[in-house]
């Protein structure tokens, strides 16, 4: 594996994995540009250097071959302007309508030092997520070296994240920016993390977040368990929690977590008290109220002023922060003061030296909501594969470029 960094891709052919996947709305106009402009350094620094890129990406999940929907020909615009916004207007930007096949190969092939190839959707071959190592080869055969910088799909074994990375030699292959820093970041939580070590997980189903709590049972000092989620565990303490969320099949799963929590002397933190709505919905009429003690026909919506108090001062006490998701409906104003005030305690405590990760779709979408993203240590790309990698998992994406 080489280091992205230090390698020279003068007079090369790179060809980089990315995550173009970007929600478009109804004119496809993009309304997150996120994960195009996280990736952008590493296109620079091969462009820098005198080579050239040769982009592929997967976008939506077109089920029957080639869709005008979901054709990466929609988001050429946007890249070349991302890539020419120092006003310069000197890279070019190249489309091709196909990722493999005889104008993939000519169009690669003529791409001179200084340009940019953007491949068509990866996703019309059904080859792609089977991970076929012919298809594989045949993209491979369009680069000189192979750079993964698609962290969000690094946990799937598909031919262009993990099948590819095995027809380039070892110093031809290599992490693109964005990937060596989601690796970096993330290892620094899961295996140098100092202590104390907060892991905030918060969403809807203790289902979803089982296993990464279980992982984190070993590594943290403290955990915070906010979100739909906290009411499986306020039940299955004995509490009253209404019509909140509950999973009544993980009631056992839950108290089992609680005890081991309590052989390993890691503290876990439930919301003493909640905003409770009389219905899910922004008009709700609203109250606070102990956490297991809500009245029937209630459900709590967000962790309450107490709550709030209790996990900051966890949280301003840390020295390492995971956060995987909110502590609330905060899409709705009625219910954002908890989520938006966990948001504000670790990027405090990150002022005072912490180091902090954010993950997870609706915690990434909190910080951007509340403007922190650049108050964080870290905001990660990958959704599905941070939360793969907490759970103690090998990504396939990570293992190809490694072995």
């Amino acid at each position: 594996m080489s280091k992205f960094s230090d390698y020279n891709f003068n007079g090369l052919k790179a060809l980089v994995r990315v995550d173009f996947n970007v929600p478009l709305d109804a004119d496809f106009n993009i309304t997150d540009d996120n994960r195009m402009t996280a990736t952008i350094p590493t296109i620079q620094k091969i462009l820098a250097d005198g080579g050239s890129a040769i982009l592929m990406s997967h976008f939506g999940r077109p089920k029957d071959g080639p869709t005008d929907k979901y054709s990466l020909k929609h988001l050429v615009k946007h890249l070349h302007q991302l890539l020419n916004a120092d006003g310069a207007n000197t890279v070019k930007v190249f489309f091709a309508d196909d990722c493999i096949g005889e104008q993939a190969r000519l169009t690669a092939g003529m791409l001179k030092p200084g340009e940019v190839l953007l491949l068509e959707n990866l996703r019309f071959y059904k080859e792609e997520e089977k991970g076929d190592e012919g298809f594989a080869e045949k993209l491979s055969k369009l680069g000189d070296v192979y750079v993964n910088d698609a962290f969000g799909t690094a946990h799937r074994a598909h031919a262009s994240t993990a099948v590819i990375a095995k027809y380039f030699a070892g110093d031809k292959k290599m992490f693109g920016l964005l990937m060596e820093g989601e690796v970096i970041s993330a290892e620094k939580v899961l295996h140098e993390a100092e202590k104390p070590f907060t892991a905030i997980i918060g969403g809807a189903k203790v289902s979803d977040k089982i296993l990464i709590i279980e992982n984190l049972l070993e590594r943290a000092t403290d955990i915070i368990i906010g979100g739909g989620m906290a009411y499986t565990f306020l039940k299955a303490r004995g509490g009253n929690i209404g019509n909140s969320l509950c999973e009544n099949d993980r009631l056992e799963t839950a108290l089992d977590i609680l005890e081991k929590a309590k052989q390993k002397n890691v503290s876990i933190h439930l919301p003493e008290d909640s905003v409770i709505a009389d219905k899910f919905a922004a008009d709700a009429n609203t109250d606070v109220r102990p956490s297991d003690a809500i009245p029937d026909g209630w459900l709590g919506l967000d962790i309450g002023p107490k709550a709030v108090g209790i996990f900051s001062e966890v949280i301003n006490n840390s020295k390492t922060i995971l956060w995987n998701g909110p502590m609330g409906v905060f899409e709705m104003e009625k219910f954002q003061n908890g989520t938006k005030s966990i948001a504000l305690a670790v990027a405090s405590a990150t002022a005072k030296g912490a180091f902090s990760l954010v993950g997870g779709g609706d915690s990434v979408a909190a910080v951007n909501k509340f403007d922190l993203a650049d108050k964080v240590s870290y905001v990660s790309t990958g959704g599905g594969a941070m939360l793969e990698y907490f759970e103690g998992k090998v990504l396939p994406g990570i293992a190809a470029i490694k072995d």
